[in-house]
């Protein structure tokens, strides 16, 4: 048996940043993910989100690639998000996303940062975050599309 613990940071947005996470469909949307990424054997210690983006942290397992993971969340939730017509329009997800591995002594810290979603988004936009956590990363951003005029 192998024994691996792998902690990652994990963000994705909806496409074209469209804010289309109420604090309702957040709700919904993060209890459906956690539900649906166990019975895929993808642990999920802590999620949340605000309007337009995700935060969570992931487990990887040993068999388990950070991009298939990603992917199989993604996927899943806005195809259950679409069939459940919870949005007025075609629910997506931009196709990016970042994750950054962490150690156990950063846990709590982010644990808190990701459940302070709301509070932490009066003082700063997703935009802004999203450039400095791949600035204090060192990470290459990709462009993608502008933001939604309304968000």
């Amino acid at each position: 048996m192998s024994y691996v613990k792998i902690w990652l940071h994990c963000v994705w947005g909806t496409k074209r940043r469209i804010p289309y996470l109420t604090n309702d469909l957040l709700k919904e949307l993060t209890e459906h993910i956690k539900v649906n990424a166990l019975e895929k054997g993808i642990y999920i210690d802590t999620i949340n989100g605000h309007r337009e983006h995700i935060h969570s942290i992931i487990s990887l397992g040993p068999d388990q690639a950070i991009a298939r993971v990603i992917q199989l969340i993604k996927g899943e939730s806005s195809f259950w998000i679409n069939r459940n017509k919870l949005t007025v329009n075609k629910f997506e997800w931009a196709d990016e996303y970042y994750a950054a591995s962490f150690g156990d002594s950063d846990l709590d810290r982010i644990r808190l940062y990701i459940r302070n979603q709301e509070l932490h988004h009066t003082q700063k936009t997703w935009d802004k975050e999203c450039n400095e956590m791949i600035k204090k990363d060192g990470l290459v951003r990709i462009p993608g599309p502008p933001p939604h005029p309304r968000g």
